[in-house]
């Protein structure tokens, strides 16, 4: 007889091991894998599958059904598909400033372009931004596609959708990628629906898929407890938001060429729905996780409020902000702004400290690509120092006063 255990805290409801042995497993719904019957065909299976390595099966169990042959995907032959080529990102700016997702676009954009052999190009609107062009070529791009109008200045969605539906019917790109920022989800959607195309939101991966060259766009769902990927067969062109801090940006070529090109939109007063009268920045202290160098996060193990102060010690010591797993923020005990992972924020800075957070998939998600991780946890087992370049294992309460005193003797944050 077969003992199968489940680690409902590491399940995230993918259903692998469903499709492994259906007579075995079920997902509850929580989005959970539960047991339905130890001994079916295929449990073992199931189990070593699990891409978070949540089932164990102890005993002997029955061998797996065989499996029939999955269905190879077949390019579309939909009529006109086949005139979309090159991969497109909308270059957003903000007060003459690229937005910082923009470089992280161009960079895997970059890498979508090499890889389907077509070029890449970025799409520049606003007043009197030709000078941000050369950034985008040293960033990637091939091609700079500049739109200047007085109307353009300050961002309005109608006249930016309007101008970027013209460019995009007049070089028909195969793929378009925008920043998931404010401006970002709110110029994507408009835009899909005018031509008539799908739109994948929120992505945290882009790949081609062999054989069909078509856009696989994986990004979470049913509150990150799944990671779904997602096509656009027959529509054109692909269209994608991408979260920032998730792709990860080339090194700055001064010296690549590419060319500038300047478009016109034909944009008239009639394609202005709404005016801007004044725009009021909000004077609000918020976490810059994107762009932090140090983070210092906390978890379930800080214990609550009280215990973030020991947190925002360490962080004092090295200039660095404070993040949180997602049962600190659900608890109360730090702001929804500070939550790192695949429904928080995702960071990639040079140094990561995880205080007493177990490490779920989700919260790995959104910081396993950080130059170097610390974890703190007194449980060895936890899943966080799967991703740690240094694990702590012990009380963070005793660890971190110890180093705030080595980190001051180092004047590592001075």
């Amino acid at each position: 007889m077969a003992e199968v255990k489940i680690n409902v805290d590491d399940c995230i409801g993918c259903g692998i091991c469903v499709k492994k042995s259906p007579e075995g497993y079920e997902i509850n719904d929580e989005m959970k894998a539960v047991v339905k019957n130890p001994n079916a065909p295929g449990i073992k299976e199931g189990a070593d599958d699990c891409p978070t390595n949540a089932i164990e099966v102890i005993g002997d169990v029955a061998p797996a059904p065989a499996a029939a042959p999955a269905p190879t995907a077949a390019p579309s032959t939909k009529p006109g598909l086949a005139e979309y080529k090159g991969v497109m990102v909308f270059a957003e700016q903000r007060g003459g400033e690229l937005v910082k997702v923009v470089i992280e676009l161009l960079g895997r954009g970059r890498g979508l372009a090499d890889e389907l052999g077509v070029p890449l190009s970025a799409t520049l609107m606003g007043q009197g931004v030709e000078g941000l062009a050369p950034q985008l070529i040293a960033a990637g791009a091939d091609t700079v596609y500049i739109i200047q109008d007085p109307r353009l200045e300050k961002y309005n969605t109608s006249c930016y959708a309007n101008a970027m539906i013209k460019l995009i019917n007049s070089i028909k790109p195969e793929i378009v990628l925008y920043g998931a920022t404010h401006i970002g989800r709110d110029l994507a959607p408009r835009i899909a629906k005018r031509l008539g195309t799908g739109l994948t939101a929120d992505c945290t991966e882009l790949t081609i898929e062999e054989g069909t060259n078509m856009l696989l766009q994986t990004r979470p769902a049913f509150g990150g407890n799944i990671m779904a990927t997602i096509m656009c067969p027959d529509h054109r062109p692909q269209m994608s938001t991408v979260r920032p801090g998730i792709m990860k940006a080339i090194q700055p070529d001064a010296s690549k060429q590419g060319e500038i090109v300047n478009f016109d939109a034909g944009l008239t007063d009639a394609d202005v729905m709404t005016r801007i009268i004044e725009i009021i920045k909000e004077r609000k202290q918020v976490a810059n996780l994107e762009d932090a160098k140090v983070i210092v996060s906390g978890g379930r193990g800080v214990g609550g409020t009280d215990g973030f102060k020991t947190i925002q010690a360490l962080a004092d010591v090295l200039n660095a902000e404070i993040g949180g797993s997602r049962v600190a923020v659900e608890k109360g005990w730090i702001s929804k702004d500070h939550q790192v992972g695949q429904t928080g924020k995702s960071v990639r800075p040079q140094l990561y400290i995880a205080c007493g957070i177990s490490g779920s998939i989700q919260h790995r998600a959104g910081m396993q690509n950080s130059d170097f991780i610390i974890a703190i946890n007194k449980d060895p087992t936890a899943q966080i120092f799967t991703v740690a370049d240094l694990g702590i294992v012990g009380d963070l309460f005793e660890i971190i006063p110890v180093l705030i005193e080595e980190f001051k003797a180092a004047d590592f944050g001075q």
